[in-house]
């Protein structure tokens, strides 16, 4: 996934404002980006959908302290908590927001609360259109599955890195094809473009970590393209799938890692 997840965008800008580093308005333009428009439906006490500034402040008024990131995949529902059938919508999305109460408020906390984009792009070629909705519906207060520490993520995508870089190499994954290079170079720009990797309030070594998860995602895509590279035969294609699996597992529990890693900490300052 090269693109920065929108479940990205929206919980470290979210938790930024929830955190009093950014202003309402601030917030909900970072977390758009580049779409037109976003809006929340289904968000307790709000009737119909409501633009993300008033979201973000209803989500606050609900006892909300802290916004996680979930970014599931087949036969690993990282960071997601249940029900099932809020788990399969995300599995389908490919990402979620999971918003929380403060450790320790009991009743006062709110309700457990996750948040799912629907994607809507209109439009040709070079002039898309997109905007999104937020689902907003009911889960479980439940730890997130397999979301690594920060420390943990960054130890495992260093040595996933070491044990893959030179049986990738050997696959001749450099041969990879001009369309897959120049999607790589298009991200490194608008990743040299925008060098903020997280919004205000996240610990230095989340931003570290995150800028990590985001160039081992590049490598990922590079070597997995459609373009299978220098891997030409059937045997090639198959072992270098097998080697990127890890790659690719270990960078998404990096990028989860990351984004979380505000709630995190303030789970631990309180308790």
């Amino acid at each position: 996934m090269l693109e920065e997840p929108r479940a990205g965008r929206l919980a470290a800008w979210g938790n930024a404002l929830l955190a009093g580093l950014v202003s309402p308005d601030d917030a909900a333009v970072r977390a758009v980006g580049d779409d037109a428009a976003h809006r929340v439906v289904g968000l307790p006490g709000e009737p119909g959908p409501v633009a993300l500034t008033l979201a973000f402040g209803r989500l606050r008024a609900l006892g909300v302290a802290g916004l996680r990131v979930a970014l599931p995949a087949p036969g690993h529902p990282l960071g997601l908590s249940g029900p099932p059938e809020f788990n399969t919508a995300a599995l389908e999305a490919g990402e979620a927001v999971l918003a929380g109460g403060a450790p320790g408020m009991g009743a006062q906390a709110g309700p457990a609360l996750g948040l799912i984009p629907e994607v809507d792009e209109a439009g040709a070629a070079g002039d898309v259109l997109t905007r999104v909705v937020w689902r907003c519906s009911a889960v479980r207060q439940a730890p997130p599955a397999d979301v690594p520490s920060l420390g943990e993520a960054e130890r495992e995508l260093n040595d996933v890195l070491r044990e893959t870089t030179e049986a990738l190499a050997m696959l001749d994954v450099a041969g990879a094809g001009p369309a897959t290079r120049a999607r790589l170079d298009a991200y490194r720009a608008r990743m040299e473009r925008g060098r903020q990797v997280l919004a205000p309030g996240y610990p230095p070594r989340a931003a570290r970590v995150l800028e990590l998860a985001r160039r081992v995602a590049g490598l990922v895509e590079l070597a997995g393209g459609g373009e299978h590279g220098g891997a030409v035969s059937a045997a090639e294609i198959a072992a270098r799938d097998r080697l990127l699996r890890p790659v690719e597992r270990a960078a998404r529990r990096a990028r989860v890692a990351a984004y979380n890693a505000y709630a995190e900490e303030l789970e631990r300052q309180r308790g």
